[in-house]
């Protein structure tokens, strides 16, 4: 039986005074080491990732196949919702539902062989990949997702960098086996050459496109065949060894030998899986497989469970903090309103890093200093939420928001802690957003400000105070529509956009006083971020460039610094 520390502590220490001695030191010691073993005993069981792909790869499909076999869901749903068809667990917003793509990050928490599992389904849209960036700064371990047919694509290569930055081990699945596609030795190539990654395949496809009949596990020479299910449901498997003599019988003999050829080649390049390269993010495992039709994913996701990375430290202000500290603390990573239109919801995702999360305890938030009670914390499963009486380092909880939090906060009890911040990515297309209904212009304000606070968009202002219209500020036009669309369905607001024809924005490092010393500038537009630092917006790199050589004094950032305990001016 599992045992939660602080209802231990509390049985350990309650005995009635008249039977029981004074609890003495040695004895709280040995509480305290009941305690971290019980800790350590939850972490071991929590695997935490996201999932990385570019569009159309097949990213929604794998996560609803992963929760399939962990039997979190007993059907899979469409991922292009036509007429009748289940809308996908992961894709809730009206939006995602009515275009078939995922706009916004979900946390999907499931068991499976008794490990607790926190899936983050991020968008696979390059126009979303603020939320994506995000959302992998919660995550332990990423999956790389590719197109047998298309290998790297764009988006997965600038998402794998985001990885790299942050050291997070990549487990390589390629998908669409059962279509034709390129040679998969010619696709672990492509992994080394291009993102310097070595990869080494755990399984290897027999066959491909229609004639795709399974998949070799390279460590224990077993065979895993799969026979085609019908839709929705999980594909029947049998497992036989490579020497089993009823083998020929049921695989081509043609194609057996072609994959224990490869399989040889393998053998003969010399890399060997090393765990502790995989954590460091130098070695990807592979795996193939086909998550339309579920052929391998239930061995992807078994071998994921034994390889991948547990829960690990977290850096901050002080340092790293190890998730066995037995005090707890966590960090915003996302926000989310009207998650349930009835209620107008606002959802902070917060991960846990260290420590056992329990319902009803209070918390300081880091930025302000205050104390915060957490009375209803919420176990998430796409829009599905339930109460949740605690929760361990890997797991994401979702806590109600009325404004108090922001992406990036820490919440903390003992000694204070504060995480890294998460943050901010330039942005390339910029409109002026005009609200053509004065009478309504309290729910533009409000669906602005909330829209700002989650991330959906960044905002950023005139210089001149007299133009109080907003500027959005977006990687790409999509963005700009779901604002649009969320104003108007979520806040009953109509809005107007008016491009602004720049394309690129930088940050002042030195803020408004570097600015001051230059005097007047040409060709750009300064404008200001929600915490009134100053943006320069141009036209295009030769204007960007342009400025730098004129000023070569100026330091400029891509990327806007992480604020700390500031709060950020509202529309």
């Amino acid at each position: 039986m599992h045992l939660h520390p602080p209802d231990l502590r509390h049985s350990l220490t309650s005995l009635p005074d008249s039977t029981s001695p004074p609890i003495d030191s040695a004895s709280s010691i040995d509480i305290d080491q009941v305690l971290e073993a019980s800790l350590a005993e939850a972490i071991s069981r929590r695997r935490n990732f996201a999932i990385i792909s570019h569009p159309d790869a097949g990213k929604t499909t794998l996560t609803e196949k992963l929760l399939l076999y962990g039997g979190a869901i007993q059907q899979a749903g469409a991922v292009k919702a036509r007429g009748e068809q289940r809308k996908v667990t992961s894709d809730w917003m009206e939006l995602e539902k009515q275009r078939g793509i995922s706009i916004t990050s979900t946390v999907l928490q499931f068991d499976y062989a008794d490990n607790t599992i926190n899936l983050l389904d991020t968008p696979g849209h390059q126009d979303f990949s603020e939320d994506t960036y995000r959302t992998l700064a919660a995550a332990d371990n990423a999956v790389m997702l590719e197109d047998a047919a298309k290998g790297l694509e764009p988006q997965t290569r600038k998402l794998f960098e985001v990885c790299r930055m942050r050291n997070i081990p990549i487990f390589t699945f390629i998908n669409k086996m059962d279509r034709a596609g390129r040679d998969p030795l010619l696709l672990l190539d492509e992994i080394e050459a291009e993102l310097e990654l070595i990869p080494w395949a755990v399984n290897w496809p027999i066959g491909s496109g229609e004639l795709f009949r399974g998949v070799i596990d390279r460590r224990t020479r077993n065979v895993v065949l799969f026979t085609r299910a019908e839709r929705g449901r999980q594909a029947s498997e049998r497992h036989l060894h490579l020497d089993d003599p009823e083998l020929p019988s049921l695989v081509e003999q043609e194609l057996l030998d072609q994959a224990l050829e490869e399989l040889e080649l393998l053998e003969a390049a010399g890399a060997e899986l090393d765990l502790e390269l995989v954590h460091a993010g130098e070695l990807t495992p592979v795996f193939f497989g086909s998550a339309m039709t579920n052929f391998g994913v239930r061995p992807f996701l078994d071998a994921f469970l034994e390889m991948a990375q547990r829960p690990v430290a977290r850096s901050t202000s002080e340092g790293p903090v190890d998730p066995l500290r037995p005090s707890f603390s966590g960090f915003v990573f996302k926000l989310q309103a009207n998650m349930d239109p009835r209620h107008r919801d606002r959802v902070a995702f917060v991960r846990v890093c260290s420590g056992r999360f329990e319902k009803d305890m209070t918390v300081r938030l880091a930025r302000t200093g205050k104390s915060i009670r957490l009375s209803r914390p919420q176990k998430l499963f796409g829009q599905e939420r339930s109460v949740v009486d605690d929760a361990y380092p890997g797991d994401v909880i979702g806590l109600n928001n009325p404004g108090m939090f922001a992406i990036g906060d820490t919440l903390y009890t003992g000694s204070r802690v504060e995480y890294e911040g998460i943050p901010c990515f330039s942005p390339e297309i910029f409109s002026w957003l005009r609200n053509p209904n004065p009478s309504a212009f309290k729910n533009f304000r409000k669906g602005v400000n909330e829209l700002r606070e989650e991330g959906a968009v960044q905002i950023l202002y005139d210089t001149d105070q007299s133009k109080r219209d907003p500027i959005l500020a977006a990687v790409g036009q999509l963005q700009l529509d779901v604002v649009q669309h969320r104003l108007e369905n979520e806040y009953g607001v109509q809005t107007r956009l008016e491009p602004m024809g720049f394309q690129v924005a930088r940050w002042v490092s030195d803020g408004w006083p570097a600015l001051d010393e230059m005097g007047r500038i040409f060709n750009c537009k300064t404008v200001q971020d929600a915490w009134q630092r100053p943006v320069l917006l141009f036209k295009n790199e030769w204007n960007l460039n342009q400025l730098l050589d004129d000023h070569p004094a100026l330091e400029l950032s891509a990327v806007a610094p992480v604020v700390s305990g500031v709060e950020p001016i509202s529309l």
